[in-house]
């Protein structure tokens, strides 16, 4: 059973660079939520390396957001929207501001909005019972990315700001999320088909599809002002890996946390302008462990434990979104 809710840095595995640009060596640093010892996943740091996350398993515990800071002292602040079943915080801008979703009794799925403090939930009118609409992504305008399900189950992405949806559509799309904006508009997210599952860079209408070489199963999870997107991969023996991709360049680089052991792999989830990283992996124990990567020669964040939270548990839903 573990005893340390933090681990201090290890070294990092990384693939050969394919560029000069921005390829590091990353130390990661494992988090625990002590809300739930074996399911953490941190979903998005801003530049001030705030951290937006959840824990609970949904079986055993359920899903509690929350927000991280892990300098000078570790604190996990919760953060579940008003009268929620469960909370699941997954996008976080430099203002501090987020964007998640929440489950009421009856278990529709609806996107919310932190803005200083101020909830707001949001619901797309295109979905169709089961209700599911989710925000996973906002920038420092509050212009925020998601998407609805219809009626056979297919996802819809869209932007969200003002309380006005405009849809985003590219040719070939078949069930596809919205997952990241940074704040030049550019979005991240991926789409599912018969052919598989590929990562999208949506530039002012402009598509770009992102396949890490090799791979069936690619998804678009973040991106930063830097043009740096990441997400994760699955290769042919089945297991998941996280990755960088540089707009740039158009090369990848591929991130392992060193801890993740079987099929579960690594998922990279979040990214900041300094190219701090965080996300998810499965350990040698099956749990699911938060990471955060920090590039070599970047200060990391201090290792100490982390507080135990006040807030009770709630109960969970299925149906979160596709991570791989």
């Amino acid at each position: 059973m573990k005893t340390l809710i933090l681990i201090g840095a290890l070294a990092a595995l990384v693939f050969i660079p394919l560029t000069t640009k921005a390829n590091s060596t990353y130390t990661y640093q494992t988090v625990i939520s002590p809300g739930d010892l074996a399911f953490t996943q941190l979903l998005g740091i801003n530049s001030s390396g705030t951290i937006a996350g959840y824990f609970g398993d949904g079986t055993a515990v359920a899903n509690n957001g929350f927000t991280l800071t892990l300098s000078p002292t570790p604190t996990f602040t919760p953060e579940n929207f008003p009268g929620s079943v469960q909370t699941q915080v997954i996008g976080i801008n430099d203002l501090g501001n987020t964007v998640g979703f929440w489950i009421d009794a009856a278990g529709a799925q609806h996107g919310f909005m932190d803005v200083a403090g101020t909830f707001t939930s949001v619901d797309n009118p295109l979905a169709t019972p089961p209700l599911v609409t989710q925000l996973l992504g906002i920038n420092n305008s509050n212009v925020t990315v998601g998407y609805y399900t219809d009626a056979a189950g297919n996802f819809h992405p869209f932007t969200y700001i003002g309380g006005t949806f405009t849809a985003i559509n590219f040719s070939g799309e078949v069930s596809a999320q919205a997952t990241g904006i940074n704040n030049s508009g550019e979005i991240v997210g991926f789409n599912t088909s018969g052919a598989g599952t590929e990562g999208f860079l949506d530039n002012s209408g402009v598509f770009t599809f992102l396949q890490y070489p090799g791979a069936t199963f690619t998804q678009a999870l973040g991106i930063n002002d830097n043009g740096d997107i990441v997400g994760s991969y699955v290769d042919a023996m089945g297991n998941t890996h996280g990755f960088i991709y540089f707009i740039a360049t158009g090369t990848y680089q591929t991130l392992n946390d060193p801890n993740a052991v079987g099929p579960g792999g690594t998922t990279v989830n979040g990214i900041n302008d300094e190219n701090q990283i965080v996300g998810f992996y499965s350990d040698a124990d099956g749990n699911t462990d938060g990471f955060v990567g920090t590039p070599v020669g970047t200060a990391a964040p201090e290792p100490s434990s982390l507080l135990m939270l006040g807030a009770g548990v709630l109960a969970l839903i299925a149906g979160k979104r596709i991570l791989g």
